[in-house]
């Protein structure tokens, strides 16, 4: 009897400089790729719209180069946005979701264009479109979207889609329950995400563009007087205080890099300034890990670090000589986007999840 033919899916990420492409027989990466694109490219784009066309066209590149024939594609799937608020799971892309990827339901991101590009080429090779825990998953518990005002209320907005394959990962590798474990989980990359998952459920989060750690280019949270301060002092517009907060901010501020192999190198070379700055950032993330752990009320199975910034050995260590009181840690260098993504739609057709509709959803 011949072997059941696995499925065949096509997983796109868009990310800031670059679209991040994947084929998957069925568990198993075949082939992955990150498209550069040209920076005259994306500088001429006013904004992340304007780069639908020739990220499309990158990807149809690359589809024809490993000549992916058609009607061959089981399903694509695309990064999750900033859409509405959801429960974890794997979507449908629908008109409703591109819609309110189009409109920046809650603000504007590059992963906003992974529901769209699915869609495209989706349609292209007759299969259907998916989404896996967008970036605006949000199962917070009550106490959580308390900001300390009514006029401003926390948003679940976090690395939701590698936070939940980290720890389905963790899970799996230490024998336990993913459903009834408890893990602090940190995604440390150009922005940090640290969340208490519960029973596979995020309940709480740092929003990664406002709050918690400074990362490599993000300032996370600021001392609140001084920043009304700031922004009101007239020596800067409106844009250029956000540049500051995301993209100029972090290590790239204090340092003038985002990189931290190079600011590494620099601590190896005896910079003082390089090595506390760094210090400084893995002391604000092991702060956070601690917080999150309060959150559990310390019924933390493990603490979970993935993300670029694990590949650096200087940092991890830094960060586990401050928490390793509280669980130990398990490391998953780099990330799961690209699997967590493949993996999701894979339980969806193999029967093990339900498909949800991004239409009838609610909290």
């Amino acid at each position: 009897m011949a072997a059941k033919q696995q499925p065949q899916i096509l997983v796109i990420n868009p990310g800031s400089t670059s679209t991040k492409v994947a084929l998957f027989n069925g568990p198993t990466k075949l082939i992955e790729e990150s498209l550069s694109h040209f920076p005259e490219e994306l500088g001429q784009s006013s904004d992340i719209w304007g780069q639908y066309s020739f990220r499309l066209l990158a990807i149809r590149n690359f589809l024809a180069r490993h000549k992916t024939a058609p009607n061959s594609l089981t399903a694509v799937v695309g990064r999750g946005g900033l859409l509405k608020p959801l429960r974890r799971g794997t979507y449908l892309v629908s008109q409703a979701m591109i819609e309110d990827a189009r409109r920046g339901v809650q603000g504007e991101h590059v992963s906003n264009l992974g529901c769209v590009l699915a869609d495209e080429i989706a349609r292209e090779y007759d299969c259907p479109a998916y989404t896996v825990d967008p970036v605006s998953v949000d199962e917070f518990e009550p106490l959580a979207r308390y900001s300390g005002h009514p006029l401003i209320e926390r948003r679940s907005l976090s690395h939701s889609l590698n936070l939940r394959a980290a720890a389905l990962w963790a899970a799996e590798r230490m024998g336990v329950d993913s459903e009834t474990a408890n893990f602090v989980v940190a995604h440390l990359g150009g922005g940090i995400s640290i969340a208490p998952v519960k029973g596979g459920r995020v309940i709480d989060v740092n929003d990664a563009s406002s709050d918690g750690p400074f990362s490599p280019e993000r300032t996370g949270g600021l001392p609140l007087q001084p920043f009304i301060d700031l922004c009101f002092s007239g020596k800067y517009t409106e844009k250029e205080v956000k540049k500051l907060v995301m993209g100029q901010g972090g290590l790239v501020a204090y340092l003038g890099t985002n990189s931290a192999a190079e600011v590494e190198r620099r601590i190896e070379q005896g910079d003082k300034k390089a090595e506390e700055a760094y210090a400084a950032m893995a002391y604000q993330i092991a702060k956070e890990i601690a917080a999150m752990a309060s959150v559990l009320c310390g019924d933390v199975q493990a603490i979970v670090l993935t993300g670029g910034l694990t590949k650096s050995q200087w940092l991890v260590d830094e960060i586990n000589r401050r928490v390793r009181f509280i669980a130990p840690i398990q490391i998953l260098a780099g990330e799961l986007e690209m699997e967590g993504m493949a993996e999701g739609v894979l339980r969806v057709l193999e029967g093990k999840e339900l498909v949800r509709q991004y239409e009838v959803e609610d909290q």
